[in-house]
């Protein structure tokens, strides 16, 4: 026989009817309702708080309070100087502000602070505009002919103006 819309059916056992609670004792479930005899579970309105192990320590006490989160922290988008070299040539760009790093894809956040690692090799004379950089970029985009401009940090820019 083919399957059809017509005849389809679940497979036995997946369907089963809902538990029907406090309905008698012709229910099957009747008397305490399911909930056993006396005990903390029994009573109506009994709920206990999330993580509660029946008195037992819960577990988020039991664990080591661990580490240190530095509210005050910083964090840079890198820029490694073989993309920089890359983007130079292909662009064929001679200054590399942020904003054209945001344009195309070298740097993901809007507000974010970049700095320059010296990852690759650059012989492009390429400006690069940056928060930060390593001695050893700044080092090898000088050498190139290039130059480094380091930008203040925003809130020292905010406070200036």
């Amino acid at each position: 026989m083919a399957l059809n819309l017509s005849n389809l059916n679940a497979p036995k056992g997946a369907n089963s009817n809902k538990k029907r609670v406090g309905r008698g004792m012709g229910s099957g479930m009747g008397k305490t309702s399911t909930r056993g005899h006396k005990g903390q579970r029994s009573r109506s309105g009994s709920r206990s708080m999330r993580g509660f192990e029946g008195g037992q320590m819960p577990l988020h006490r039991r664990l080591p309070k661990r580490g240190f989160t530095n509210i005050f922290r910083q964090e840079y988008q890198v820029l490694a100087l073989d993309t920089i070299q890359l983007f130079a040539a292909t662009k064929n760009v001679t200054e590399l502000t942020v904003e054209a790093m945001l344009e195309n894809g070298l740097v993901r956040k809007k507000k974010a602070l970049v700095k320059v690692l010296a990852n690759g090799e650059i012989n492009t004379a390429v400006t690069v505009y940056a928060h930060k950089a390593s001695k050893a970029a700044q080092a090898k985009i000088e050498a190139a002919g290039g130059k480094l401009v380091l930008l203040g940090a925003p809130a020292a820019e905010e406070a200036a103006a």
